[in-house]
């Protein structure tokens, strides 16, 4: 049997909202996988909710930069939000964004070494790192390009606690820019319902049927109420699908159309996604220095 820490109970509670005995009981079914512990919760009719992934978020600034055809996108992560406002940060940032766009690198080591400000990226950070005093990292990069019929847009949110960057075949920057908010404040996952892999749809489609049974629907309606649930669930992940922000009675695919434009492509960096810091307690810590 898998040993189930309270991390993991934690953590599936925070995602479902369901109690501490129900998440550990679908964390030992589940063999410790939190995936399919939230499978099992909802199955059963416990999980009030799959919530998205908490994360824990590291800090530092995204940014993008634009040129023609091309953009990026970048992060660069430092150990406390002090340094997200240090004009010296936010200038090493603005920089190695301009100077990834124009050399294109191929990954994050090679980015290192590229020549920047008559040093390379990697320098640059080392000597900013031991100016300000913290761990400055550069954490990852996207590149994009668009053709001439296309629009970039951009935006940036909290200074750079978000950054995402759309593209539009016809339409405008504007709009361009107004999906990329929309992809900044709701997170989509996909593009379309056709780059949803066939897996995904696969395991809700088992998970929505498991629920529809557990809440005694006729067996021959259980189908159309599973292909509607699907259908709103991929209304939710998917860009063009989503009630678009500023104007939640369209979808965005429809309000790029009605700007006679079509969403291509889009890109979003939330600051710290994915990476778990380690947590401080500072009282402690006080005590300890005044031994």
């Amino acid at each position: 049997m898998a040993n189930i820490t309270a991390k993991q109970v934690k953590e599936l509670r925070d995602r479902t909202g369901a109690g501490m005995m129900d998440a550990k009981k679908a964390l030992v079914k589940a063999e410790g996988d939190v995936e399919k512990a939230i499978d099992i919760l909802r199955e059963n009719g416990v999980a009030k909710a799959a919530k998205k992934s908490g994360r824990i978020a590291a800090e530092g600034l995204a940014a993008y930069a634009v040129n023609g055809n091309d953009a990026v996108l970048i992060e660069v992560n430092s150990e406390t939000d002090f340094v997200s406002s240090n004009d010296k940060f936010i200038n090493l940032v603005n920089s190695i964004a301009e100077t990834i766009l124009k050399e294109k690198p191929a990954d994050v080591d090679a980015a290192l070494k590229v020549a920047m400000n008559g040093s390379t990226i990697g320098d640059e950070i080392t000597n900013l790192t031991s100016v300000i005093g913290e761990k400055i990292t550069l954490r990852r990069f996207s590149l994009m390009t668009k053709n001439d019929d296309e629009f970039f847009g951009a935006y940036k949110h909290n200074g750079g606690a978000i950054v995402a960057v759309a593209t539009v075949k016809g339409g405008s920057e504007e709009v361009a820019k107004n999906v990329a908010m929309h992809v900044a404040a709701i997170n989509p996952e996909y593009l379309d319902r056709e780059q949803v892999p066939q897996s995904e749809l696969d395991r809700h489609t088992k998970v929505f049927t498991a629920e529809t049974e557990k809440e005694g629907k006729p067996a021959n309606i259980i189908p159309k109420i599973v292909a509607g649930r699907v259908n709103k669930y991929l209304s939710e992940i998917t860009l063009v699908d989503q009630p678009y922000v500023k104007d939640s009675d369209v979808t965005v695919g429809e309000y790029a159309k009605s700007q006679n434009a079509s969403v291509v492509a889009f890109t979003r960096f939330e600051v710290g996604e994915g990476i778990e810091k380690a947590e401080v307690d500072f009282a402690a810590e006080v005590r300890e220095q005044m031994k």
